[in-house]
């Protein structure tokens, strides 16, 4: 099965777009930061961490479902690391995603399966990983990393 997501960008003024995701789904506007854009939204850059962090937290919740856990409140912070490239255009270097859910470790009977697992589940991120280095760390309710 191959599907086709779309989305329509229109320009409202400068670098602002408007981003209509279609059916009954919210548009979201994004504008690049000063000097070039007004930062009156997301830049290109934050999309992108939100795509991953969205798939990665997607995925740890699909896998802890899957073996019938209860994580409590996921929580998920994406960092990218920027820099130039040997052309010096800027350019996302590396990925870090920190994933926090609220329980203890010691509740999830299945954590170690879970863990080894959860990434493959995520579509967008094991695709950006193909051409950005990314990795994921997972911390439980007690601030214990246990990935």
């Amino acid at each position: 099965m191959s599907e086709q997501p779309e989305v329509t960008l229109r320009q409202q003024e400068g670098y602002r777009f408007d981003i209509d995701f279609g059916a009954d789904i919210a548009h979201l506007r994004s504008d690049e930061p000063p000097p070039l854009g007004g930062g009156a939204g997301p830049d290109p850059v934050h999309l992108l961490l939100a795509a991953v962090g969205s798939c990665m937290s997607s995925s740890f919740h699909f896998a802890m479902r899957k073996f019938h856990e209860s994580p409590g409140t996921i929580t998920t912070t994406v960092r990218a690391t920027i820099g130039r490239d040997e052309s010096n255009h800027l350019r996302v270097q590396a990925i870090d995603v920190a994933i926090g859910f609220a329980q203890s470790a010691d509740s999830i009977g299945h954590l170690a399966r879970i863990l080894e697992q959860f990434e493959a589940f995520c579509t967008v991120g094991a695709s950006v990983r193909r051409g950005i280095p990314t990795t994921v760390s997972v911390t439980d309710g007690a601030g214990r990393k246990v990935k």
